[in-house]
């Protein structure tokens, strides 16, 4: 093995160790695969392969690196959602803004001929007026004219007063919401960047592996999901269990399943490419049920149901920070966008640590 691929290596196992050395006592860690036959003596042409407690080591680290790039995505996904509406509230303000100055043009050109009238009526008091008038019946039906311009030039007046505040506020609400719409860009791009180093850190650490190796990391992977599905159904979890699919979460499950083999690429919601909750919210959305675009906003707020009463279409939420999500579709299994590098595919509902399980039509 190359030296530069052995220290990527041996920097896994020594990550993975100092782990299990910082674990609470009487934790237990999946156990290695069988021993396989013995490697052929190192040479120089032909470096020794990594042997199986090495493998094991960089199962775990990707396991770890992928499932940061999961976290990352969701926040991803959360602040992209944000900007977003904020973009949209910032528009609505901006209407309101230009809205609120045409109106306040118009009531300072209609308060401008108001005084301009009172101007050319000399401006004089009504007892003035009366004195001087040959007529004090006309003088009166003035006098009514003039209450009511009065009356209307007041409600002129508070109309500008309103409007004028309403505008300092919108003008103040809009700049609360470009702030609040420039964090969410400055999240949205701090997340992009932790998706993309941990994807080539994970790319880098498989870059070393030869073929061989690859082929018994990938054997390895499969018999750690399969240890924990077998493990899951052993609690008699699903002992029992008969619910059928709503009519809904038959369409749901219909076009999940319809989207194995397409690639997981981070922050796609289809057609092409889903990430996980990306596939469950189109999912549902083709089932004429919008729910929240990502797993930790779908688990925050979905109904919860009881992992014993699942049916076809529950979401299923997994590990602690619900940074995972996969849709079950009956008989133990779900389907889902597993990482990058992956496509959509069906896998055991067990596979992964489940956190708890979510109902969009409950």
């Amino acid at each position: 093995m190359g030296t530069g691929r052995r220290g990527l290596i041996a920097a896994a196992v020594t990550v993975v160790c100092a782990l299990t050395v910082l674990a609470a006592p009487g934790t237990a860690f999946a156990a290695p695969a069988p021993t396989p036959e013995p490697a052929p003596t190192a040479s120089a042409d032909r470096p020794a392969p990594a042997t199986n407690q090495e493998l094991e080591a960089v199962r775990k680290r990707l396991e770890d690196l992928y499932h940061d790039a999961a976290v990352a995505t969701d926040a991803h996904n959360a602040a992209e959602e944000k900007a977003t509406r904020q973009s949209e509230e910032l528009a609505a303000l901006a209407k309101k803004i230009a809205a609120g100055r045409a109106e306040l043009a118009d009531l300072k050109a209609r308060m401008g001929s108001a005084a301009a009238a009172q101007y050319r009526t000399g401006g004089l008091p009504p007892e003035a007026q009366l004195a001087l008038s040959d007529d004090p019946g006309q003088f009166l039906d003035g006098t009514g004219r003039i209450l009511q311009g009065e009356r209307a030039a007041k409600h002129l007046l508070g109309r500008t007063t309103r409007t004028q505040q309403d505008l300092e506020q919108y003008a103040e609400d809009a700049s609360a919401q470009w702030k609040k719409l420039e964090a969410s860009r400055k999240a949205k791009a701090a997340a992009r960047q932790k998706i993309k180093k941990r994807i080539a850190q994970a790319k880098s650490l498989e870059k070393q592996l030869e073929k061989e190796e690859k082929e018994r990391l990938a054997l390895l992977e499969r018999q750690a999901a399969q240890k924990a599905q077998t493990a899951w159904l052993g609690t008699g979890v699903l002992d029992g269990a008969t619910a059928g699919a709503s009519e809904q979460g038959e369409k749901a499950v219909r076009f999940a399943a319809a989207q194995q083999g397409k690639p997981y690429v981070w922050g796609a919601e289809g057609p092409d490419s889903f990430d996980c909750s990306g596939l469950t919210s189109r999912a549902w959305a083709s089932a004429g049920r919008p729910i929240p675009r990502t797993s930790q906003a779908q688990w925050a707020g979905l109904p919860r149901v009881d992992a014993e009463d699942m049916r076809p279409g529950d979401l299923i939420i997994y590990f602690d920070d619900a940074s995972h999500v996969g849709m079950y579709i009956g008989n133990g299994s779900m389907v889902h966008a597993p990482r990058p590098g992956r496509t959509v595919t069906v896998a055991g509902a067990g596979s992964m640590p489940i956190l708890g399980v979510v109902r969009p039509d409950a």
